[in-house]
């Protein structure tokens, strides 16, 4: 079998779930480093996968949002640490800003001040990490097909991929209602600006949405929506114990893997956790009396696609070295290691084995 990319279509779509293991990877490789280069390297692959396999849907467009959020997020944080200080200690002052008087309570924190290279230095690296998370998380959503991947949700979560599913159907049509009814209004002459116009526009944006809810309302019922299958008392105990259970584990686990006491309990209670909760869910999904049509198959390229991402992360985790965070105290210069450098360029492979859009063929 050939794995050279086939034109996508519906039988042969990459798995959504796939797009999001992927960029998961990504996310978690970016969150082990603060090098401004490994962490260019990664929004480059991010992008260049993303300029290769997005479509024309309107999800795709989310990926440019999400750069921009990720823009101001760093320039946000190098704007608090100019006004409100770091903890970092600087001997390279650059300027000194009026300094506002505190109270004695507020020991601690300072308004102005000194402002120093280290200082800012600092915030760019912790800002550039948040932001390469950010436009990972935006590279899945661009990639992945959000109503397909809450299609292949468990059964026990049925209802809250519904509940999403409908309100992601239906922001869009309210938008796409403001932009033709402002069209409307400026075609003939009347202001689309103003109290008095938002008032007028938003009565039939209003009256457009009651009248689509009424329709889904009226589809489900017909639909069977609601329904659920008998269940054993004794079940549906177990199932919401091994669910709470398990998100409490993942949750204490989590903190363990923050802390520098937590590395020899974290790993086991994340992964009990996320296998309890996993059988909770498998258990209630045995309320759910419905069919899925044409699911989703999770193939060779999918498997290929996670994997990628799960090298990057799992690489990227267990790898130890000082260029990963480079020093701010005394500063120094990034250095481009090279094997982390070979590990991301593995997160290129979703480019050449996903499926291409049709508009690429």
């Amino acid at each position: 079998m050939t794995l050279r990319a086939p034109e996508a279509h519906r039988s042969n779509a990459l798995h959504a779930g796939a797009w999001w293991l992927w960029a998961l990877g990504l996310a978690t490789a970016a969150s082990r480093t603060t090098n401004p280069l490994l962490l260019g390297l990664l929004v480059g692959v991010a992008g260049y996968v993303v300029a290769a396999r997005r479509t024309d849907a309107p999800w795709s467009r989310s990926y440019g949002a999400f750069v921009k959020l990720g823009l101001m997020v760093l320039a946000l944080r190098l704007v608090f640490s100019v006004v409100l200080g770091s903890p970092i200690p600087g001997t390279r002052v650059l300027l000194t800003l009026p300094e506002v008087p505190l109270p004695d309570w507020a020991q601690g924190v300072r308004v102005g001040g000194r402002v120093t290279a280290e200082q800012l230095v600092f915030a760019l690296y912790e800002g550039a990490k948040l932001a390469t998370l950010l436009i990972c998380v935006g590279a899945a959503n661009a990639l992945a097909n959000p109503v397909r991947l809450l299609k292949s949700l468990p059964g026990a979560l049925y209802e809250a991929g519904v509940a999403v599913v409908v309100a992601m159907t239906f922001a869009p049509n309210m938008v796409a209602d403001v932009v033709r009814l402002r069209t409307a209004r400026r075609l003939r002459g009347r202001p689309t600006g103003g109290v008095r116009a938002v008032l007028q526009i938003g009565l039939p944006v209003l009256e457009g949405a009651l009248e689509r809810s009424v329709a889904v309302a009226a589809s489900m019922d017909a639909r069977g929506y609601g329904r659920t299958a008998p269940v054993p008392r004794a079940v549906r105990h177990t199932t919401t114990a091994l669910v709470l259970g398990g998100l409490l584990g993942v949750c204490v686990g989590l903190y363990g893997l923050l802390t520098a006491g937590g590395a020899a309990y974290g790993p086991y209670l994340v992964g009990a956790g996320v296998l309890a909760a996993l059988t909770g869910l498998r258990l209630g999904g045995r309320r759910s009396v419905r069919t899925r049509y044409r699911p989703d198959r999770w193939g060779p390229r999918a498997w290929l696609v996670a994997a990628s991402g799960a090298a990057v992360g799992g690489l990227l985790a267990v790898w130890d070295a000082p260029s990963l965070h480079p020093s701010v105290t005394p500063l120094a210069a990034p250095e481009l290691p090279l094997w982390p450098a070979l590990f991301i360029l593995l997160g290129l492979v979703p480019a050449f084995v996903a499926p291409l859009p049709k508009e690429s063929v």
